[in-house]
């Protein structure tokens, strides 16, 4: 443990953290940016075909949450903001005195997987890292491999809806079907935009016999 923490110190004072906001030194979020993030403190529960619903903590139009998933997503790709984007998620539960819908009915955390290709040129999944962090928090299960891609896809981002459920279409597939069936599932992703990925996801769960499927994700874009 002391080796731990000394090695924790050694990078910390060779590699300095800087808020990806203000430049602050000491953290990647500092805790006066931090309380400018306006996390809901209302329901934000959407329905969707296949989905039970769909929760998000924050706003994607949120100038510092922009900045925070485009520099977990894209290079330098800062991976530790996995922390940071699950504890607002943990937030927006907390606000909404709700923190018992993730505990109850065995549930087990998701991530949406990435294919090969992307994985290994950002090194990491990034909605895997989120659940990561959820699961430590929470000591709710992590299923990493529950789902799995079985095709390569274009990036979501500049397709239309209609472009994205096509692309997304047979994308997915179970491995561990004990890990899914009459489970409830917490599927985990970075931001929520039409829903197609998630749904994609959803009806894959529930044919393999998933009794629940619920997205959760940091954000929703307009």
């Amino acid at each position: 443990m002391k080796i731990y923490k000394i090695k924790g110190f050694l990078i910390d004072a060779l590699f300095p953290k800087f808020c990806l906001n203000c430049g602050k030194e000491g953290d990647y979020l500092c805790s006066d940016c931090l309380s400018l993030i306006d996390v809901l403190e209302y329901s934000s529960c959407l329905k969707l075909a296949k989905l039970n619903g769909v929760f998000f903590a924050v706003s994607y139009e949120d100038k510092i949450i922009k900045k925070l998933i485009r520099q977990f997503k894209y290079k330098p790709f800062v991976r530790d903001l996995a922390k940071t984007l699950a504890s607002l998620i943990i937030t927006h539960f907390y606000l909404l005195n709700n923190i018992r819908f993730l505990l109850s009915g065995e549930p087990v955390l998701m991530p949406v997987p990435l294919d090969r290709k992307k994985i290994k040129m950002r090194g990491f999944n990034q909605s895997e890292e989120i659940a990561k962090q959820l699961s430590q928090v929470l000591k709710i299960p992590l299923a990493r491999q529950g789902l799995i891609t079985i095709k390569e896809t274009q990036s979501q981002t500049e397709l239309s809806k209609k472009q994205r459920k096509e692309n997304i279409k047979n994308a997915f597939a179970c491995k561990n079907i004990e890990e899914i069936k009459n489970k409830k599932i917490l599927l985990i992703d970075d931001v929520f935009t039409t829903g197609a990925t998630l749904e994609e996801c959803a009806k894959v769960l529930k044919s393999a016999g998933a009794k629940e499927v619920w997205g959760i994700t940091v954000a929703r874009e307009p």
